[in-house]
């Protein structure tokens, strides 16, 4: 148990230090820029991934890109793509970080909301034409609500990959939790390491419960309780 005394022990030591809460390093402006990456890279990921799976959901057209997206999601090396643009792009701004995170943000919003959008009862989608909808009032007032905890699960699931990533963005000099964990093990600071891998643990399970919450109010009841039948 001696692991488990000195992990509680590094756990203590960082956060009881004073100087971990203040100034440019202290835990809270770490956590703001871990924050500020990784929701610019969220939102960038929804712009792109949601209208074209929205498209390719709804007009069948393009399915590739949706298989092409998800083999990618599992070949693609965070770190390589981190160190590919960092080589191009340089280190005098943040996007050398928030492209590779976007690239790996993309596919799981994609995927899920095509597969929403597929998944929706033909009937459904039938019963909207039926009522005079065409083309886009289909897709936004039939098809999207009974989607909506498909795409959520999708964003939710790319959320928490961003987070537990954005840790790579202390190899390029850049801020954020990760900033602890690198340099804790280059200069075998364990408590940093520890704490800071405790941060963005808690981080993820923090966005984690905030989606479950944001899919309880903004999906219906009715379809709630029509996956549960399910």
């Amino acid at each position: 148990m001696s692991w488990l005394t000195s992990f509680f022990s590094w756990l203590g030591e960082f956060f009881g230090t004073a100087a971990n809460w203040s100034g440019p390093g202290g835990i809270p402006m770490r956590l703001l820029e871990h924050l500020e990456f990784s929701a610019l890279a969220l939102a960038l990921a929804v712009v792109i991934a949601v209208p074209v799976g929205l498209l390719i959901g709804h007009t069948g057209r393009g399915e590739v890109i949706v298989v092409v997206s998800a083999n990618l999601a599992r070949a693609l090396p965070t770190l390589g793509l981190l160190v590919m643009f960092v080589l191009l792009l340089g280190t005098a701004s943040i996007w050398p970080v928030i492209i590779p995170l976007v690239l790996l943000s993309v596919p799981p919003i994609l995927v899920n909301t095509y597969e929403g959008i597929r998944g929706v009862d033909p009937e459904l989608r039938d019963a909207a034409y039926g009522m005079g909808l065409r083309g886009g009032q289909v897709l936004t007032r039939a098809l999207v609500p009974v989607a909506l905890p498909l795409i959520l699960l999708g964003c939710r699931l790319s959320a928490i990959q961003v987070v537990a990533t954005t840790t790579v963005a202390a190899y390029t000099g850049l801020g954020g939790l990760g900033r602890y964990v690198i340099d804790g093990f280059a200069t075998k600071d364990y408590a940093s390491v520890v704490g800071g891998s405790v941060l963005i643990v808690l981080f993820a399970l923090v966005v984690q419960i905030l989606f479950a919450l944001a899919q309880r109010v903004a999906v219906s009841p009715g379809v709630s309780q029509r996956q549960r039948i399910r």
